[in-house]
């Protein structure tokens, strides 16, 4: 695909070389340093992605992994990390077949066995992207047939496996949360990866893919609170808030990554107001409030007494916002970004992935293949 891809940092003086030399530096901290990556090797020929908080490997983090090595050729490592996940997260039998357990132990058995939707379409796009970059290989490495093969089940799952449920909701063409769930998490709207779908998707799938994209960009914009731009961690289908006991607040953990996929989608696809104003809304709140302050809050803005759980990635998300954001303070936001380091410690995980993808973006480094 013809497209420009430009160094946001250059906005702050950031030189191009700086920023691909800071590229270099995270991918090897995350990939290779040996007390704060977050890859471990399993087998002669597979490795895994660890959260570093529950010591686990999940789909989340798997496709996340094959993501960062398509955007930094590393097919090497990729491979790595997709033979781990068809070894040993894959059901290839049973009411999930053709799904992946979301949590799996280091040694491969099994957490959990349901799956959790957003690393499906993570691990679908990363193998789309890995075909057009490497080519078509044998058996799982035959990685866009792979994709479409998971989008498939995705989408007709009840047809495939009796009693089976989708990963989209077919009334309204919006992700579940977990398939048996009739509700959805605003962060694993990714109407950019779906835009992709339509172009590479099963044939008959690919006007599927064209709605939920469009209807993806019209749910982000309406779940978002219209002031502080925050999003509610999981959602009703009509945007409302859903509230659990143990979590009694919205705007939190998954819900960073909405700002996160807005901006991405801006840098492929273009502006789309209602996104916009959502970057712009959430800077414009956290404007002033220092890192060390960072909260579990309502998508109102009302602040909990809950400490932020991951604050590096508040951060990045914020930067990554400014490609997308008319803030007048969009640029602080990209200098924070810039002076902030990697987390290092047990929380690493989920704060250096986000830091990661959103580095890649505002460096002109994450681009469709």
């Amino acid at each position: 695909m013809d497209k420009t891809y430009s160094n946001h940092f250059s906005r702050i003086g950031v030189s191009d070389a700086e920023v691909q030399e800071r590229v270099k530096h995270c991918f090897d901290t995350l990939f290779f340093d040996p007390e704060e990556r977050i890859w471990q090797d399993v087998d002669d020929d597979s490795a895994c992605i660890v959260d570093t908080g529950n010591i686990d490997a999940r789909t989340e983090g798997m496709s996340y992994g094959m993501m960062m090595c398509v955007q930094m050729d590393r097919k090497d490592l990729f491979d790595r990390l997709w033979q781990f996940a068809m070894r040993y997260m894959y059901h290839a039998e049973g009411i999930y077949k053709g799904y992946f357990a979301w949590s799996a132990g280091l040694d491969g058995r099994h957490n959990a066995e349901g799956p959790a939707p957003d690393g499906e379409e993570y691990f679908a796009m990363a193998l789309f992207m890995a075909s057009a970059r490497w080519g078509e290989g044998k058996g799982i490495f035959a990685y866009a047939a792979q994709a479409r093969e998971i989008l498939r089940h995705c989408v007709h799952q009840p047809e495939i496996v009796p009693g089976g449920r989708a990963m989209w909701d077919e009334s309204n063409h919006m992700i579940r949360f977990v398939p048996e769930a009739d509700f959805t998490d605003p962060s694993y709207h990714l109407p950019h990866f779906y835009t992709l779908f339509a172009e590479r998707a099963n044939p008959e799938d690919r006007a599927f893919w064209l709605e939920a994209a469009k209807a993806s960009r019209d749910y982000i914009a309406r779940s978002a609170h219209p002031v502080t731009g925050m999003s509610p961690e999981y959602a009703e289908y009509d945007g409302t808030p859903r509230l659990f006991p143990k979590k009694p607040f919205t705007y939190y953990s998954d819900a960073y990554r909405v700002v996160m996929n807005i901006a991405l989608d801006t840098l492929w696809f273009g502006r789309n107001e209602g996104m916009a104003r959502i970057a712009t809304n959430l800077q414009d709140y956290f404007h002033g409030i220092p890192e060390s302050d960072y909260r579990a809050y309502q998508i109102d803005g009302t602040p909990t007494e809950e400490p932020a759980m991951h604050p590096v990635a508040i951060t990045a998300v914020l930067g990554a916002a400014s490609i997308a954001s008319d803030s007048a303070c969009a640029d602080e936001y990209l200098r924070s970004f810039w002076q902030t380091p990697l987390r290092t410690g047990k929380r690493r995980y989920y704060d250096n992935c986000l830091y990661f993808f959103s580095l890649l973006m505002l460096s002109g480094m994450y681009r469709i293949y």
